[in-house]
């Protein structure tokens, strides 16, 4: 079995307290660590890896980020799946060709920029042309910015029900599973009710629910963004403290 066809079985017949876990390493050493710990597939978020290289979430130039991706897949033998955020103004072929010169057998691709969501028909056909150009060498998970996107008085369920007609869109152009980032806890059933195909839920490294109560309320699937990297960050910075104080 491929790299990328053991990434899509991880995705099937999942029973609904049993979602995929996917941690997010930002170099090899947590690549490494996660692989050690008995986790089947990675998928790296852009924030952190961001942050591993000194840049600002957002501003990693492309060569940057798949030579990091590149070595993060060098470093373990699990599929990996790689945030590559909006593209980086990169044609969809070339998009896909410098992906799997990676290794990388996935990817996250968002549908906001500068802030501010694209139309969601036109990325659609976006979409459409990467999975043309992928045919099925990648799992494409496509991330819909509905809520983080949202005004801050806006309603919930006005969100998921935008979130919803863009999934739609998004499954019809080949995406692989779908990604409403920031949706509430309480708007999951709504959006598993609606949304055909596995639903990626962003997870919480410490308090909120755990990754069975997230499968029980719709996810398939669980990453955490930058969540990992920050975490062990703040374990550093405590480290590095009590170096300080002695």
């Amino acid at each position: 079995m491929t790299k990328v066809d053991a990434l899509r079985a991880l995705h099937r017949r999942r029973s609904p307290g049993d979602p995929l876990v996917l941690p997010g390493p930002w170099d090899a050493a947590s690549a490494r660590l996660f692989v050690e710990a008995g986790f089947p597939a990675l998928a790296t978020p852009s924030a952190g890896v961001a942050a591993s290289l000194g840049h600002e979430d957002g501003q990693t130039p492309a060569d940057e980020m798949f030579a990091a991706v590149a070595r993060i897949v060098r470093a373990v033998d699990v599929p990996v799946s790689a945030d590559i955020e909006g593209g980086y103004a990169i044609a969809p072929k070339e998009l896909v060709e410098r992906l799997l010169e990676t290794g990388a057998v996935g990817c996250n691709l968002e549908d906001s920029e500068g802030g501010v969501l694209k139309d969601p028909r036109r990325h659609a056909e976006w979409l459409a042309e990467v999975r043309h150009a992928a045919a099925d060498r990648l799992f494409v998970n496509a991330r819909i910015d509905a809520f983080i996107r949202a005004r801050r008085d806006a309603d919930p369920k006005q969100a998921a029900e935008q979130a919803i007609e863009r999934a739609a869109l998004y499954v019809a152009a080949g995406a692989d599973c779908v990604y409403p980032i920031g949706a509430p806890v309480d708007v999951l059933p709504l959006l598993r009710s609606g949304i055909q195909g596995p639903i990626n839920v962003h997870g919480t490294v410490t308090g909120g629910p755990s990754p069975a109560e997230l499968g029980e309320l719709g996810a398939t699937r669980i990453t955490f963004g930058p969540g990992l990297q920050r975490a062990a960050t703040q374990a550093l910075r405590g480290i590095a403290a009590g170096l300080t104080a002695s």
